[in-house]
């Protein structure tokens, strides 16, 4: 791997005496990994089950190694999303971020969830997660990520940081900034990287990121904790934006991460000074096993300055202003279950012996959505998903969406059709066939059925006299 002159001499400087083990581990295998969806099994179970050999991660609770020459997104199991493929390094910021069930979290620069789906996995359906990422085609990728995990509670934005924090100023318990980055961490890993690399990128980037993080403090409300992280080595995007963002917002102080033996810790020198930089974290391809990270973790101690206080009260009134004119604008409120649809919807439910969890359901467009508890401010804001897609209104009927699917297990769901994970009957399911010669059974029976892998859902299928039409969502078909 033939890395360029000058960032070979920035790491020299920063590495000293480890600099040539650094080198060295470019000629080192990349590591594989894998992160359970807790979700749908817990890493316990799956290190039973695993249907390729897998090795625990030490500092993951819920991730696995598996080597190269596997190809785990071919199995059915990554269809059910039972697992998410992410590179080792990159499981470690939504570990240590200390989301419970109940918070409102926001993950700034989401796409494309690798992230999200832990965090909404962590939040086991209470609270919110708001995704978000300013790349529509990357959003989109966020929200298949996150429905294929079976998320609910969730708000899936495409907005700039700056446009977010007019709506939730002070809203958010916990944040995660995974922030754009120069990417040196992952030359290793991905080394049509090293091409564009450049230290002016590098400035470009750590410019970039002051502005994400300024607006991500706003959202935070006192009390609360942001992980900031990149996947990169440089000192200006590292310990220097930290060290910039903590003289900019006195109200901040770092917190110490949850510990771990590879773990190296973060260099006041380079970050201005501040003698609590090194509470961060910095992963070193040559010290663990995964490629390299930073990260920060920071809580709000305070309301902040009276400048501050100001601000956000006048981000609050320009946001009811906007809002007010937004109801203005909208002849027609949707939302409430027109009397007809809630008909339809209930029928379904009976039929397959389900029932909804807590919440408010809206009617947007003919199509029904299970949506979590947002401010009035959200209004405005450009957005893919507000809650769990449910399905659709057609012709005196409800169809039931993949989402929903995703979201449902096999018990809480009265007619299920399941296929082993090595039978072709899951492979033509999959590739959206039809399935033909399925017995009706205890649980199988005709109409609706949740198709299944195993114990795990996949999507719907309607069975009339032995045949299954299928309802595997035409975009997620295997070619």
């Amino acid at each position: 791997m033939v890395l360029p002159e000058q960032f070979k001499n920035r790491m020299r400087n920063m590495l000293g005496d480890e600099y040539q083990d650094f080198i060295d581990s470019y000629e080192m295998p990349r590591q594989y990994g894998l992160r359970v969806n807790t979700l749908k099994v817990s890493p316990e179970e799956f290190g039973e089950m695993a249907p390729f050999p897998v090795e625990r991660i030490p500092w993951i609770k819920n991730g696995f190694f598996y080597k190269e020459g596997i190809f785990p997104a071919r199995h059915p199991y990554y269809a059910a999303g039972v697992y998410y493929l992410q590179e080792p390094s990159a499981m470690t910021p939504a570990s240590r971020l200390p989301v419970e069930p109940g918070d409102r979290v926001l993950d700034l620069c989401a796409a494309p969830g690798g992230k999200a789906t832990e965090l909404a996995a962590r939040l086991k359906g209470k609270g919110v997660l708001v995704a978000n990422d300013i790349s529509n085609s990357r959003a989109r990728a966020l929200l298949h990520n996150l429905e294929l995990f079976g998320a609910a509670n969730i708000f899936v934005t495409n907005e700039i940081p700056a446009r977010l924090a007019e709506s939730f100023p002070g809203y958010f318990d916990k944040i995660l900034v995974d922030a754009p980055c120069s990417g040196e961490g992952m030359f290793r890993k991905d080394p049509d990287v090293i091409g564009s690399w450049s230290s002016e990128r590098v400035d470009f980037f750590a410019k970039q990121q002051r502005s994400i993080v300024k607006s991500a403090v706003e959202m935070l409300r006192p009390g609360g904790v942001m992980l900031y992280s990149t996947c990169t080595f440089s000192a200006e995007e590292n310990e220097g934006t930290v060290g910039w963002l903590l003289e900019q917002n006195p109200e901040l102080e770092l917190l110490k991460l949850e510990p771990y033996e590879g773990f190296s810790e973060g260099k006041p020198e380079w970050g201005g000074g501040n003698e609590t930089l090194s509470c961060c974290v910095r992963i070193w391809p040559h010290r663990m096993n995964g490629e390299g990270h930073f990260m920060a973790l920071l809580r709000k101690r305070t309301a902040g300055s009276e400048d501050e206080r100001k601000r956000l009260e006048q981000q609050e009134e320009k946001q009811q202003n906007r809002v007010k004119r937004k109801k203005k604008e909208q002849p027609k409120a949707e939302g409430k279950l027109e009397a007809e649809e809630k008909k339809h919807l209930e029928a379904f439910l009976r039929e397959g012996g389900a029932q909804l969890p807590c919440g408010r359901v809206e009617s947007r467009g003919g199509k029904a959505y299970l949506v979590p508890e947002m401010p009035d401010s959200v209004k405005g804001i450009r957005f893919l998903r507000n809650g769990l897609y449910l399905g659709e209104f057609k012709k005196g009927r409800f169809e039931p969406s993949e989402a929903y699917a995703m979201y449902l297990s096999p018990e809480c769901y009265s007619k299920v059709l399941s296929f082993g994970a090595e039978s072709e009957q899951v492979e033509m399911y999959l590739r959206g066939e039809t399935v033909f010669d399925i017995k009706v059974g205890e649980k199988c029976k005709n109409g609706w059925n949740l198709v299944c892998v195993d114990k795990f859902s996949l999507g719907w299928g309607k069975l009339s006299n032995g045949v299954l039409k299928n309802k595997y969502l035409c975009s997620w078909r295997k070619n």
